[in-house]
């Protein structure tokens, strides 16, 4: 794993971190408005649904959470990957996310959690009691992935939540937030380049780009053709969108595509070729190579590890 932060993770909680692409289907996140519930301060609910549809949205609230049935995809910033049943994520406020499942995934579910910083008090978390949330928290805002196999998972106690009177819920969710927070192998999600926002037309321009290339990524694209859509010249573009993602037109799309691979793999019983036509690479040895190097293997032994998977 280099430090340049390129790699795609996409494997059963075993694999090394990595994977920055925002991959969105709108020209903005789209600004979610979250209300507390009559019982609680908080909201929390359990979202079950045939399939979660890509709604790439932020709020001001902070967002806990828990994967329980089957694996989509996760959309934190500038990363993409497979989230894990028993995985749990903590995505800071207005930071831009969505979870999203394939046309062949079975039925999804997960348990979300979403507060603001104050929702104990303005000063709550100032307290010397509360360090280790405060920094939890300040830390959350390119988004902290804590993997299902730890010793003592923070899963565990927000499984329960949903069933608990609201008091008894309000403790259980610090509980989480304590565990989470003294877990020791927290990583971020979106990368330390995506912390620096661009400007606002500057990131209407990026989405936009982003959009279009979640949109045609199994075509066959030049920087020209996306340097089009940004209005923008061939050498100018590349400058913007390097300065920007902090990697090339070409690298970012080879982990889209990726992507889209992985996700196939899984879903689908398509032959290897055919996933690689479908996700956007022209011949199978390109695809092979690619692949291996955002992934660490080949895509066979990605479907064979993935399958073999209790988890999965």
């Amino acid at each position: 794993m280099t430090g340049s932060g390129t790699w795609l993770t996409l494997l059963a909680g075993r694999s090394p971190p990595g994977g920055r692409s925002p991959i969105v289907n709108q020209v903005r996140a789209a600004l979610e408005h979250i209300g507390a519930t009559p019982q609680t301060s908080w909201r929390l609910h359990v979202r079950a649904e045939p399939r979660f549809e890509f709604c790439w949205h932020r709020h001001p609230e902070y967002e806990l959470t828990l994967i329980t049935f089957v694996s989509p995809q996760r959309f934190v910033g500038d990363s993409v990957e497979l989230y894990q049943p028993g995985d749990v994520t903590l995505i800071g406020p207005d930071l831009p996310h969505t979870f999203v499942s394939g046309d062949h995934s079975p039925a999804q579910e997960a348990v979300v959690v979403q507060f603001r910083r104050d929702f104990l008090g303005a000063d709550f978390f100032n307290r010397p009691d509360f360090t280790a949330l405060a920094d939890l928290l300040d830390n959350a805002d390119r988004g902290l992935m804590a993997h299902s196999d730890l010793p003592e998972p923070p899963a565990a106690t927000l499984r329960e939540l949903p069933v608990l009177p609201p008091a008894a819920r309000t403790l259980a969710l610090l509980h989480s937030l304590l565990t989470l927070a003294s877990t020791p192998h927290l990583r971020p999600l979106a990368s330390e380049h995506y912390r620096a926002r661009p400007r606002a037309v500057a990131q209407r321009r990026l989405d936009t780009v982003c959009e279009y290339l979640s949109a045609a990524h199994a075509d066959p694209l030049s920087l020209a053709d996306v340097a089009e859509v940004a209005h923008m010249s061939p050498a100018a573009f590349s400058r913007f969108f390097r300065r920007s993602m902090g990697r090339t037109l070409t690298t970012y799309l080879n982990e889209v595509r990726v992507a889209a691979a992985c996700r196939l793999l899984i879903d689908t019983d398509l032959p290897i070729t055919d996933i690689a036509s479908r996700a956007g690479f022209g011949n199978i040895s390109n695809f092979n190579r690619r692949f291996r190097l955002i992934c660490a293997q080949s895509p066979r032994e990605y479907r064979a590890a993935f399958n073999a998977d209790p988890a999965s």
